[in-house]
């Protein structure tokens, strides 16, 4: 069976780690707002959602 292993620079996971990696929402001061956890497997989308609902004004 093939196998990679990285080197201590990562280079391998620089090339080919699928993006991204995790999800932010960056607020208008340019900090971030929200910060999901590491995925694919803490992505919470649903979380997400509800924070946007939340937090999102809206000009109605």
């Amino acid at each position: 069976m093939p196998c990679v292993v990285d080197s201590m620079d990562n280079a391998v996971d620089k090339a080919y780690a699928a993006w991204p990696e995790r999800l932010f929402v960056v607020g208008v001061d340019g900090k971030i707002a929200y910060a999901g956890g590491q995925g694919p497997f803490e992505f919470k989308t649903e979380e997400l959602r509800q924070w946007l609902d939340k937090n999102l004004k809206t000009s109605d």
